[in-house]
């Protein structure tokens, strides 16, 4: 603090809340707000901003990271109330004005004309900051009482219109509000009735359709008649497959220059029916193409085979990379007769099922299967008792213990590494007044949990594994991810996880049995020619790796060469411009070549500085716009055995149109769908599939019937802000990858050097 800093007292003027927790000082002519917890200073914003940090809320300022837990809670509470107090201004405000006299036989038109009702509440000012005793007509307390203070202007608005105003019209108008409210309970029943009566799922209002269609309904005003059954089966049906195939019109025009791949996913139906669903990927997107049930065909390697020939060739083999199934060994064998058949094309494992099974192994570990039960034993104790789970999510600012991954063994340490993060504020509870006299906290297993909170070595262990494995949840999200194609980044995200490892355990011994984990899961991987082609052709990587570390996966990409461009004269030119590639010659050594690097999309790269090379251009563009992975897709949903088990081949063309217009409408939403998962309940049913090991407590008795009563819970804030900014999975992957050991494996190294 400077000494031209002069600290200025805080009057008892100042009512808002976040006073007490700053001080003010005077430089100059200037005030600037102290917060008292972290002497973080601010030159502007106000209390407004100082109440932000304190709370921790997205906005104009940083976090306090020493701020009692009551303290931010307050906060938080104090700023939700002024939001919501400001809304139902504005609102009120607006139902003021737009009020129709005519339909309010109680208020006379002249009285509030009169009075002046309608023009002065557009008059009134909406403060950045209400305070929390604020009221819409009737003044503060200072203002009503005559206290000549600065803003005497504002408040002299206040009270003009509180004492100005016709009783009746101020009565009218707070009945517009509440009938408002009504109005939209009304519709929520109506809507909640419809669905528990049909049986949808709840989580169909997340839909990005679900609000549209309020909108469309509600515009049109009274005596709206829904579509008809045969409505919906008819035309309606009919144009939705026709918007739908306009959309995906600019997928396949994708397809000749950027190729695309196609997706086989396999499921299983509540009835035990086997069934594909086969989907196109390219750099526009994805799309629902079409489905078999292969219930009676599933081992039969011929049927798998002419599924997969047929497939690839409605899409044209011309345009196809590759086809990615799972691992299972019908589809390897299935697979070998479709690249024998199409030398073009390559079979690839899903990388994100390998992956998955990577952390799935390393789980089964016996130190790390500990970890995990200690850490399940917290989890469930505190989502099975209503009391205790509404108190874990006030001291953790609404943040749920439970982060939901991708797959159920992703889920375990993503959940772990959330554990960690807001450690602090579950040992804050569980040394808090409320906790000891809570009577939960008598419970055999609230000792259990106690103890496991309060025990730093617990902790630690906690933290290291989620240092080794967070590289390949990254990962494993990278192929999952919908921002950009993967094949580009799968070669380095897996050099990450193993050098991460090496790092953590330096010694050989413990680091390979993590890296024999990996090499086993990604061997079919590990020499893939796509895979190794991907990370050579991305400028970012390979600039930035030294040495003769490229030298054996230059080898993989001569096989890509060999295998995609099948004439020996654009061969020849593809390797020849490799070497101007390599060397950085011509445009691919410009600055601004050079900084576009980690700037661009790999592909968009090639495309705007690979002209003097453009068979290897258009042969790189076409392998860094392919995805790794398939989609999964929660396909109760989607009417597949009704579609296969109709024999009337009118109605079964109408269910595959309707599966047609499902699909990918799903597709098309996937990315907004994506945006919405951290507000999702942990304990909801929908996701019980990944997430039961966490929440699934024991079977109900007598004495449990009180803490599972689900009506007094609070629900999920699905706030993160306490977590900070995740950093981008794409930029963690950085740049540098010359451990030779990495790419050849601890068993390969060992026998160069005769061991």
């Amino acid at each position: 603090m400077t000494s031209d800093m002069e600290l200025v007292p805080v009057t008892s003027q100042k009512h808002d809340p976040a006073w007490k927790h700053c001080q003010m000082y005077k430089n100059g002519e200037r005030v600037q707000l102290k917060c008292v917890y972290c002497g973080k200073i601010f030159k502007g914003g106000g209390i407004h901003r100082i109440k932000e940090h304190l709370a921790g809320q997205k906005g104009n300022a940083s976090s306090c990271l020493r701020v009692l837990p009551d303290v931010r809670l307050l906060m938080q509470e104090s700023l939700n109330g002024v939001v919501m107090k400001k809304r139902k201004k504005q609102k009120l405000a607006e139902e003021i004005t737009n009020y129709n006299v005519d339909n309010a036989s109680e208020v006379d038109a002249l009285t509030i004309n009169n009075c002046g009702l309608n023009t002065e509440v557009n008059l009134l000012p909406v403060p950045d900051t209400l305070e929390q005793d604020s009221n819409f007509f009737v003044g503060r307390e200072e203002g009503g009482g005559g206290n000549k203070a600065s803003g005497r202007k504002k408040k002299g608005r206040v009270r003009k219109a509180s004492s100005s105003a016709n009783p009746n019209a101020i009565v009218a108008c707070s009945n517009a509000a509440i009938a408002t409210k009504k109005v939209n309970n009304h519709v929520h029943m109506a809507i909640g009735r419809f669905l528990f009566d049909v049986g949808v799922p709840l989580d169909a209002v997340n839909s990005v359709y679900f609000q549209p269609m309020i909108e469309a309904i509600a515009s049109q005003g009274d005596g709206v008649v829904g579509p008809s059954y045969h409505d919906l089966r008819s035309w309606i049906l009919k144009n939705a497959v026709q918007e739908v195939r306009n959309d995906i019109d600019q997928y396949t025009g994708s397809w000749g220059k950027t190729g695309c791949s196609v997706l086989v996913d396999e499921w299983v139906s509540e009835k035990g029916k086997t069934f594909l669903s086969f989907l196109v990927n390219s750099s526009e997107g994805t799309m629902f193409f079409r489905s078999a049930d292969i219930t009676n065909l599933v081992n039969s390697e011929d049927s798998l085979f002419e599924l997969l020939k047929e497939v690839v060739e409605e899409v044209g083999v011309r345009n196809v990379m590759q086809v990615i199934t799972n691992s299972e060994e019908r589809y390897l064998a299935a697979a070998r007769r479709l690249t024998d058949s199409y030398p073009s094309v390559f079979w690839t494992p899903c990388a994100a099922h390998c992956i998955s099974l990577m952390l799935e192994d390393i789980s089964r570990l016996e130190w790390v299967k500990s970890v995990l039960d200690q850490a399940r034993t917290i989890s469930r104790f505190m989502y099975n008792h209503n009391v205790v789970l509404n108190m874990m999510r006030r001291y953790t600012f609404g943040v749920d213990l439970v982060d939901l991954g991708i797959t159920r063994s992703a889920t375990h340490f993503t959940t772990l590494k959330r554990m960690v993060n807001i450690r602090h504020n579950l040992q804050s509870m569980v040394t808090s007044e409320e906790w000891m006299e809570s009577p939960y906290s008598k419970k055999p297993e609230a000792f259990a949990v106690l103890d496991y909170i309060g025990n730093q070595s617990f902790w630690s262990t906690c933290a290291l594994l989620t240092r080794l494995v967070d590289p390949l949840l990254r990962l494993l999200r990278i192929v999952g991810s919908d921002k950009r194609p993967a094949m580009g980044y799968v070669y380095a995200g897996v050099y990450r996880a193993k050098e991460t490892i090496k790092k953590e355990l330096t010694d050989k011994k413990e680091y390979s049995t993590y890296w024999d984990i990996i090499d086993h899961r990604w061997e079919q991987l590990q020499r893939h020619p796509l895979h190794a082609a991907g990370f050579y052709l991305n400028p970012n990587f390979f600039y930035s790796t030294e040495g003769d570390v490229h030298l054996h996966i230059r080898s993989l990409v001569y096989d890509c060469i060999e295998k995609l461009v099948p004439d020996p004269k654009f061969q020849d030119k593809v390797v020849k411009e490799i070497g101007s590639y390599h060397n950085g010659a011509g445009d691919f050594g410009r600055k601004m070549a050079v900084r576009a690097r980690d700037t661009l999309l790999p592909a968009e790269w090639w495309s705007t500085y690979g002209g003097g090379c453009p068979n290897l251009a258009r042969l790189a563009i076409r392998i860094l716009s392919q995805t790794c992975s398939l989609i999964y897709f929660k396909q109760n949903q989607i009417p597949y055995e009704q579609m296969h088990d109709t024999r009337n081949c009118l109605e079964r063309q109408r269910l595959n149109d309707l599966v047609f217009v499902q699909k990918n409408l799903w597709l098309k939403q996937m990315v907004q769908r994506n945006k919405e998962q951290d507000s999702v309940d942990p304990i909801s049913y929908e996701h019980i599939s990944i997430l039961e090991d966490w929440v699934t407590g024991k079977p109900l008795c007598s004495e449990d019937l009180d803490s599972s009563d689900w009506m007094i819970v609070d629900p999920p804030l699905g706030n993160t802000m306490l977590l900070g900014t995740p950093i981008d999975d794409f930029e963690a992957l950085g740049t540098g990858f010359d451990d030779y050991e990495i790419f050849e494996g601890v068993k390969d190294s060992e026998e160069e050097n005769g061991g």
